[in-house]
């Protein structure tokens, strides 16, 4: 086996919706204002006892179901996430015991926003080095945990859900190599510190930082690749803000592509909205079969990461 392939997806999300008319009636906002500012709609809010694990075994059963594999098949579990409370057993180790996997390695990554594309890349890089054969890679969050609901700059963007992908071994890598990095001395313009432990934001350094330097790495991600941006048949990046998601497709060139906007209806879920988008764009076929898909996470740390996978 040379590489590996994502085999499935599927997602989960809470049923409470919440829309900008509710959060207006609380805090200083308007619908207008967040739609043109982030361009949200909608978010989903997790009830007070569902977990960040439990909504990423909610996905991870529903990527096994799509797959035609149940939890015994799977040997690596890597959990993205920053808002999990546990500290011990992490994350993915709970959703090994729901899931009813058999001693596998289980792993929680954090890297924020661009937490999945990091986490599909270990997966990928131990299924390429034997250590693994078949994974569940998952993004989840409940980041209305961490939410200042009286800040008005903040409390518009986030919400809650998960998503997750199946990787297996294949003669033929369809995933390519990872690039990923950090700018550390930008670090702190995105922060969930003790002791309010809510989002905190520098928000305009954050989009100029995003919108000047994300462009010119989706390219060098399809150059590693071998894919020409004109060839992407989906560009899937982190839901953060639609005025850095569509102008990022523009500027690399990817006009045949689909673009994701789950923002529109999801929020901004942080490690979640990767996958998240994904297993939507997949549900719907809205992306054919082999096509190849530029994943692309970027945000606290301030982190980035991005590969090409082909849609399964």
């Amino acid at each position: 086996m040379s590489g590996s392939r994502v085999l499935a997806c599927g997602h989960y999300q809470p049923t409470r919706v919440v829309t900008n008319a509710e959060l207006a009636a609380s805090v200083d906002t308007s619908d207008a204002w967040i739609r043109s500012r982030v361009g949200i709609e909608t978010r989903r809010v997790a009830a007070a006892d569902e977990t960040v694990a439990d909504m990423a075994a909610q996905a991870a059963e529903r990527a096994l179901l799509a797959a035609g594999l149940t939890g015994a098949d799977i040997d690596f579990v890597i959990v993205a996430t920053c808002t999990a409370w546990d500290r011990s057993p992490n994350t993915a180790a709970r959703v090994a015991a729901s899931i009813g996997a058999v001693s596998p390695a289980a792993i929680d990554l954090n890297t924020v926003c661009s937490g999945f594309p990091h986490a599909l890349a270990v997966a990928d890089q131990a299924i390429r080095a034997g250590a693994a054969r078949r994974a569940l890679v998952i993004g989840s969050e409940k980041f209305t945990d961490f939410t200042d609901w009286s800040d008005r700059s903040t409390c518009v963007l986030t919400g809650d859900g998960a998503g997750a992908v199946v990787l297996e071994a294949a003669v033929r890598a369809e995933i390519s190599p990872v690039l990923w990095g950090s700018f550390p001395e930008l670090g702190d313009k995105i922060r969930i510190e003790a002791p309010a432990n809510v989002l905190a934001q520098e928000g305009q350094a954050v989009y100029r930082w995003a919108t000047r330097t994300l462009p010119e790495f989706a390219l060098r991600v399809c150059a590693m690749a071998g894919v020409r941006p004109e060839e992407l048949g989906g560009v899937v990046t982190h839901q953060a803000n639609l005025r850095i998601i569509e102008p990022l497709a523009q500027k690399i060139g990817a006009v045949n592509a689909v673009v994701a906007r789950d923002i529109v209806e999801s929020g901004n879920t942080s490690a979640a909205s990767i996958p998240l988008a994904l297993s939507k764009l997949v549900e719907r076929r809205e992306i054919d079969k082999g096509e190849p898909v530029l994943l692309f996470g970027f945000g606290g740390g301030l982190s980035y990461a991005g590969q090409i996978i082909r849609c399964p």
